[in-house]
């Protein structure tokens, strides 16, 4: 039997189970996937001639779980923090690393601090929103849509590709790194975005075999999901060839180790999600919005030795992550952002670890920052009545500022409403 007879005769319920399935417009691969729109849709995107507004490129970091602010941005003078965390408060004190005489990091953020005093960080307080959930899923929904009443489906992300990018039609103007899980906040029907979990195993599952057969199975299905396969399979065969150029011609100039082998999340490998996103950048795929997750960050327990875990695997991989983008000269044009669903609260439990708790700060890294501090940070003497930090900064006026100082999108198109302005980038794109 040869080999278009054995492709023709493959089943194509067999063909779906092995790998290339439909689902939202997407075509499944082995390690991810490039999700494409409606092919109609498409035309009509490409008929905007948008172009892109610039080549800036945004890397989002979740930290996963709920990171504790009072553990990242330590406050160093206020009495009362002993007061609530009798047992943290005290190595976090002296441990760490000065900003100003009332605030210092992490002390396993040394690579951070660094960056800080070169003026390339700026830290945002007390960010988070109104009436806020202590549910993991309800606040992480809130944060990926940028909608804290909830009625947003489509992330702030995906509706910045379909908006303001997705006329270029390219696959990798969207990725998630390091993952085979679609984050929300990169979702939106109508726009274009890949997943790769490992760019060298990234095609077709079943091989060569199973992708001819998508010419056999399919060649004569006709009208609109004739069309819908054929852009997906043209999508993915363009990612392909695409990540196998990009992985051929890339070179590390910094040390990307996984070296921690967290127990707190076996999917933890950043400085891997880190290295493909900087690959990517580097060798001019195309790409402009990333996302990457470090998770473990939902400390109930022996939150000590736990989270300053975390923060050491954090800074080891942006650190190196950012030495690789200076050193192959792409460095000013990358803004880092962390973000995670909500802070830790002010007074620890009798585990050794802090609760659920509301406002925390955020991370913005990168020669496009204007480094500082903004915002202010909640009072640990004044709190909400569930006990919580009272949040001082919309987390929507720091995705304001990414959209439309950084990236040049419409901030108020993608999110619907104009916040108070957060200055943390030191010259703001015009926006198209």
């Amino acid at each position: 039997m040869n080999k278009e007879i054995g492709i023709n005769q493959l089943k194509r319920r067999d063909f779906l189970r092995a790998g290339l399935v439909f689902g939202a417009g997407a075509a499944g691969l082995a390690a991810g996937y490039a999700a494409v729109p409606d092919a109609f849709a498409r035309a009509v995107f490409a008929a905007k001639q948008n172009g892109m507004a610039n080549d800036n490129v945004l890397v989002m970091i979740q930290l996963a779980g709920g990171n504790d602010g009072l553990r990242t941005l330590v406050p160093l003078t206020d009495p009362t923090l002993h007061d609530l965390r009798p047992k943290l408060a005290g190595p976090m004190v002296s441990q760490a690393l000065p900003l100003t005489k009332d605030f210092g990091l992490n002390h396993n953020l040394g690579g951070i601090k660094s960056l800080w005093d070169q003026g390339k960080v700026a830290m945002v307080q007390g960010v988070g929103y109104p009436n806020p959930t202590f549910s993991h899923f309800e606040s992480i929904r809130i944060w990926e849509t940028g909608d804290p009443t909830r009625r947003q489906v489509d992330g702030w992300l995906g509706r910045t590709l379909a908006k303001a990018y997705d006329s270029n039609g390219h696959p990798l103007t969207g990725c998630a790194c390091g993952t085979t899980d679609v984050p929300g906040a990169l979702r939106d029907l109508q726009a274009t975005m890949t997943v790769i979990q490992n760019q060298k195993t990234f095609g077709f599952t079943g091989g060569s075999e199973v992708e001819a057969a998508v010419g056999a199975l399919y060649k004569g299905t006709p009208g609109i999901y004739g069309a819908l396969f054929d852009t997906a399979i043209a999508t993915a065969n363009d990612t392909i060839a695409t990540l196998r150029t990009s992985s051929a011609s890339y070179q590390p100039m910094a040390d990307y180790t996984d070296k921690v082998q967290l127990v707190y999340s076996s999917k933890n490998q950043l400085a891997a999600a880190l290295q493909l996103a900087a690959e990517l950048i580097v060798t001019g795929t195309g790409v402009k919005l990333l996302h990457v997750t470090l998770g473990g960050f939902d400390t109930h327990y022996t939150e000590l030795n736990r989270h300053d875990d975390l923060m050491g695997y954090l800074d080891s991989a942006v650190s190196a992550f950012y030495k690789d983008l200076a050193a192959h000269g792409k460095a000013d044009k990358v803004l880092i952002a962390t973000w995670s669903e909500f802070g830790r609260r002010p007074k620890e439990n009798a585990s050794g670890g802090t609760d659920h708790g509301a406002a925390a700060p955020l991370l913005l890294i990168g020669d496009p920052v204007q480094g500082g501090l903004y915002g202010s940070e909640p009072s640990l003497t004044s709190l909400d009545s569930t006990g919580n930090l009272k949040f001082a900064v919309d987390f929507r006026s720091v995705y304001q500022e990414i959209l439309g100082g950084h990236l040049g999108a419409d901030s108020n198109e993608i999110l619907g409403a104009s916040f108070d302005r957060i200055p943390f980038l030191k010259a703001p794109v015009a926006v198209l």
